[in-house]
């Protein structure tokens, strides 16, 4: 028997990436077919995810997009980037990109569009992350598509920037610096509970036409976020405080140096202004869909990499 959402077919963008991966597998559970859009070296890193068809490509593509949204009753657009790099920049990911698939959306007459922003995208600021994700929120709500626009703050879980890169520092150095003489607060988000919002959003035709924030449960500075993940990989670290410029230099000098550095340029600033306030017009989620896991040691021990710092290997000359 057919099941209820077997009809639609849904893309999404950024379908191998850290939410992306949740999103896929959620909606193949619930029953449509989907899409996925990835430009990752491998179109098909789930073969286990039934009902799917994967598509090696960019979001900077707009002829491919078009072709592949054909059909499609939404798209899940999370297709983004925190650092730049050779071909990745934020004007072509986050605005080019996002004008291709509204356009290609418009074009095949797919009903909806979810958007993942950030918690503090804004017009207006120094940072090119910022801006260039407040841009793409412009062009979703201006598109004439039904969309949600979802402001994130921190999604944490296995495969992300937040536990992999700060278990990897705890395991390098027994210092770690935090940003700025204010220790800013964070609400981290769990990403299962962040794939069940955006998932739900598409296949119920929920939160039409609104801009939500996904923020996790728990409030707290920072410097508690590092020491419950220090406790549970069982590392000592000594907190310190030092200047927002000086990390934003320590960022640039790593993002040569690094693949994946601890903190991109972008991310410092993140964590300068806290991760906590929505910027702009922005609702709550209902309820039954706003997040509710704590950031507890379950849900960080099982988010966490294999236990190990930074390698060689992490270094941008020695991956070549």
């Amino acid at each position: 028997a057919e099941s209820k959402g077997a009809a639609r077919k849904i893309a999404v963008t950024g379908g191998t990436g850290f939410v992306g991966r949740h999103v896929v597998r959620l909606l193949a559970d619930e029953g449509p077919s989907g899409v996925v859009i990835a430009r990752g070296v491998d179109p098909n890193p789930a073969p286990s995810v039934r009902n799917v068809t994967w598509v090696h490509g960019s979001v900077t593509d707009r002829k491919l997009l078009e072709s592949t949204l054909a059909g499609c009753h939404a798209v899940a657009h999370l297709a983004g980037i925190n650092l730049e790099r050779p071909g990745q920049r934020f004007e072509d990911v986050h605005v080019r990109g996002t004008q291709n698939v509204v356009d290609a959306a418009n074009a095949n007459q797919v009903g909806k569009v979810a958007l993942l922003s950030f918690l503090r995208a804004r017009p207006g600021t120094s940072s090119p992350y910022h801006e260039s994700k407040w841009q793409s929120e412009e062009i979703v709500r201006n598109s004439g598509l039904a969309y949600t626009i979802f402001k994130s703050g921190v999604i944490y879980g296995r495969g992300d920037h937040m536990l992999d890169h700060l278990s990897k520092v705890l395991h390098t150095v027994p210092v770690f610096p935090l940003v700025g003489f204010t220790d800013r607060g964070v609400r981290p988000v769990a990403v299962g509970d962040a794939a069940w919002a955006i998932a739900a959003s598409l296949i119920g035709d929920r939160l039409d036409n609104q801009t939500v924030a996904l923020l996790g449960p728990d409030e707290m500075p920072l410097g508690e976020a590092v020491r419950r993940v220090a406790a549970v990989t069982g590392r000592r670290t000594h907190t310190f405080r030092a200047p927002v410029a000086l990390h934003k230099l320590h960022a640039l000098v790593l993002e040569k140096l690094m693949r994946i550095p601890p903190a991109s340029r972008a991310q410092v600033q993140m964590l300068a202004e806290g991760i906590v306030e929505p910027w702009g017009d922005v609702s709550d989620l209902p309820p039954e869909l706003a997040p509710v896991t704590p950031f507890s040691n379950t849900s960080i021990a099982a988010g966490l990499p294999p236990s190990g710092g930074f390698r060689r290997a992490d270094l941008t000359m020695c991956s070549m």
